[in-house]
């Protein structure tokens, strides 16, 4: 099937192009969907409603037919993307939901970044993306090694750093759409290693070799940043944004705090609407707001 018009890829070449980044927020829930949408489409911004495999696990073909109906039904153009699918089970699940029932993903990251070598990276995300591909969802893939970990995702130690030089053959081999890159990012917090040490030579070199072509740069790790870091990300090239504890975290704090004396609609509504708050700020933030 072709890619041709691939949301996620379409939404990305639009971003790079304008000098703008994208939104991937994470969404584990209907009312963090929800919120994703509502800010997209009164800042009328395109974005990607982006899942962790477990969530995906939890909820299965219903719940992702929920978001791919409310995010392809959106205003604005909005992508839905499965992050970290890394194991065999997270992988087989989500590209047999599109094989076998047709919902699917517009696009998946095919993580195989645990694998001991390049090498051994390709050889495991080949076989995925050729069956994604075929279904016409992009593929987004790690080259280097990001430490740290994610809700329900393994513990990842060992932090290797992309070089650029690697990249034109590892994208070639692979036949992936996305690079996530490892420039000094980390998942979880910087706090214990004194703040981010990003290299951004190593994006800049990357924007060079990739400019106006596939594949899209994009940014994971990026809890904790200052906001004049991401706008250096986007000016380096990066044009997907993933985005998680910024806006979970108060949705969860609200929704706690508001069940105390309002009944559960009035206070999910609390905590969907500071949920959409914070991505309303990242979609003026990173350029995207008025670009849909």
């Amino acid at each position: 099937m072709s890619l041709e018009n691939n949301l996620t890829l379409d939404i990305l070449k639009k971003a790079e192009a304008g000098g703008y980044g994208i939104v991937a927020q994470t969404c584990y829930d209907a009312g963090m969907a929800r919120g994703l949408v509502r800010a997209a489409e009164r800042n009328k911004s395109p974005a990607i409603l982006q899942l962790f495999p477990i969530t995906l696990q939890a909820g299965k073909g219903p719940f992702l037919q929920y978001c791919l109906t409310l995010a392809h039904n959106a205003s604005v153009p909005i992508a839905v993307h499965l992050d970290h699918a890394t194991d065999a089970e997270h992988l087989e699940l989500s590209i047999g939901l599109a094989e076998k029932e047709g919902i699917k993903f517009d696009s998946i990251m095919v993580d195989a970044s645990h694998a001991d070598n390049e090498a051994e990276n390709i050889a495991i995300a080949v076989p995925y993306i050729k069956r994604c591909v075929a279904q016409g969802i992009a593929t987004e893939v790690e080259l280097g090694r990001l430490e740290g970990g994610e809700a329900g995702l393994r513990e990842i130690t060992g932090g290797m750093l992309t070089d650029p030089a690697n990249a034109e053959q590892f994208m070639k081999e692979t036949g992936a759409h996305i690079l996530a890159p490892s420039y000094g990012n980390l998942h979880g917090s910087y706090k214990f290693i004194g703040g981010p040490k990003y290299k951004l030579e190593i994006l800049q070199d990357l924007q060079r070799r990739f400019k106006d072509r596939i594949p899209y740069l994009c940014a994971h790790g990026t809890d904790e940043l200052p906001d004049d870091l991401f706008q250096d990300l986007v000016k380096s090239g990066v044009s997907k944004f993933n985005i998680n504890s910024w806006a979970r975290d108060p949705y969860a704090e609200t929704l706690s705090k508001a069940l105390a004396s309002k009944p559960f609609p009035d206070s999910e509504e609390e905590a969907i609407e500071a949920f959409a708050k914070v991505c309303d700020r990242f979609m003026n933030l990173l350029g995207s707001s008025g670009k849909a």
